[in-house]
């Protein structure tokens, strides 16, 4: 299944029941929700688990590197780029999980995956902070269920080298 230019990029799911952009404007699309509430850019269902897709790609990714400061108001700076984001992903997910909660649809794993446009470290630096907070798994013996199976937080070269099977590729833009 292909999904064609969602923010600037396009993917490919052939294993996919269902692939769809999820954060649908158009109130007259069957997608659409509605709610005051925030929710990633594509949801996939394959046969085994669901895919919550988020979709990040900024003029400047160094502006969320915190160890490539000049002076503690750039670090300061860059703290405050790197906690917003993490919690606007965070918050992206949970609000998409409450989503398909209510529609009955968490009858699956739940996968978050997080196209961004930066380097490798710093997305690492980011899945790292993201699985502590969604929290990836059953962090209490009390849960019985996850509320997310796992976060990979990814580069498209990345993304095409673990998920071959679902390439994606940068559209170009022409002007």
């Amino acid at each position: 299944m292909k999904l064609e230019n969602i923010d600037g990029f396009s993917f490919d799911f052939p294993d996919a029941v269902t692939a769809f952009k999820f954060d649908e404007p158009d109130s007259t699309k069957i997608t659409f929700h509605g709610a005051p509430m925030k929710a990633v850019d594509i949801v996939v269902e394959i046969k085994e688990a669901y895919l919550f897709i988020e979709i990040k790609n900024y003029d400047d990714p160094a502006d969320f590197d915190i160890k490539t400061f000049i002076d503690q108001n750039d670090l300061d700076s860059k703290q405050k780029h790197f906690t917003w984001l993490k919690n606007y992903l965070k918050y992206k997910y949970r609000d998409t999980f409450l989503y398909r909660f209510a529609e009955e649809k968490i009858d699956k794993p739940v996968h978050y995956l997080c196209l961004l446009n930066f380097e490798n470290a710093l997305n690492a630096s980011m899945q790292k902070f993201l699985k502590q907070e969604l929290p990836v798994g059953k962090p209490t013996r009390r849960w019985k269920r996850t509320i997310a199976d796992s976060c990979q937080v990814l580069s498209m070269s990345k993304w095409n080298e673990v998920f071959p099977n679902w390439p994606v590729v940068k559209n170009i833009s022409r002007v």
